[in-house]
């Protein structure tokens, strides 16, 4: 049976009989910063190993944002991977950056809806990514010669300004999880994706009543994609309410 889709109201309305149940049985459900460490095996003989996250939406909770610092680097990936959504508010962008930098790792990213939305100064982020030893890639890609791997991050101009494979093994960072099956034939041996926040809130039986533009049929964890393999991180932060139900922010291990 086709589900009815619901409007905002009440999606609002739902979410409010929720939380109050939520907090009954277990506040915690309803806790936007009790972070999870989920793990996904892409191979059964993995040579690599790193880190997923998305949609940080940093808004000043230094003390969160350290967890998450913390958190990534006890983990000690190879290498991490962002996907978009740094910010909302170009104030946030220093912040937020002087965060990555603390990030142990190489990290790789690509921007999201907010980041082009918020006019953030992109060469700041460069300067950021690269100063962990990784690498902003707007719409370009980076070979990882240790693990004959190219990370390829797509921006506003999407794959179709990219050349050929650099690598015998490809991993697309994109922020839209419904780009994936919009790629023009182009396939990938691993696609990264985050914006959809797995709809914050999370009815049991039901679903996520409302969802972002750009998600598609891609909520949450891991699909088979017209463009290949994709998993979409349900993110670290939240977007128009500090609420999260039944999905806790995320913080994916990727073995591949």
């Amino acid at each position: 049976m086709k589900r009815k889709k619901l409007s905002r109201r009440q999606f609002l309305g739902l979410g409010l009989c929720a939380l109050p149940a939520a907090a009954g049985l277990d506040g915690r459900f309803a806790e936007p910063t009790w972070l999870r460490v989920t793990h996904f095996d892409h191979h059964s003989q993995p040579t690599c190993r790193f880190v997923q996250f998305s949609d940080w939406h940093y808004k000043g909770d230094a003390d969160y944002a350290a967890k998450v610092v913390r958190t990534i680097n006890a983990l000690e990936p190879e290498f991490v991977c962002f996907n978009g959504d740094l910010i909302e508010d170009a104030r946030f962008a220093p912040a937020a950056l002087d965060f990555i930098r603390q990030i142990e790792r190489p990290v790789y990213g690509c921007p999201g809806n907010w980041d082009y939305g918020s006019r953030a100064d992109f060469r700041e982020y460069e300067k950021a990514f690269h100063a962990t030893g990784g690498a902003w890639l707007e719409d370009r890609s980076i070979v990882l010669q240790k693990h004959d791997l190219e990370l390829i991050g797509v921006g506003a101009r999407g794959v179709f300004s990219l050349g050929e494979a650099k690598a015998s093994r490809r991993v697309l960072l994109l922020h839209y999880p419904f780009q994936a099956d919009r790629l023009d034939g182009r396939r990938y041996d691993l696609i990264l994706a985050g914006h959809s926040h797995g709809g914050q809130v999370r009815i049991p039986f039901y679903g996520a009543p409302i969802l972002p533009y750009g998600v598609g049929p891609y909520q949450q964890g891991r699909y088979d994609s017209l463009g290949g393999p994709l998993y979409v991180n349900v993110g670290i932060g939240t977007y128009m309410f500090p609420v999260r139900f039944n999905c806790r922010p995320e913080i994916t291990v990727v073995r591949m």
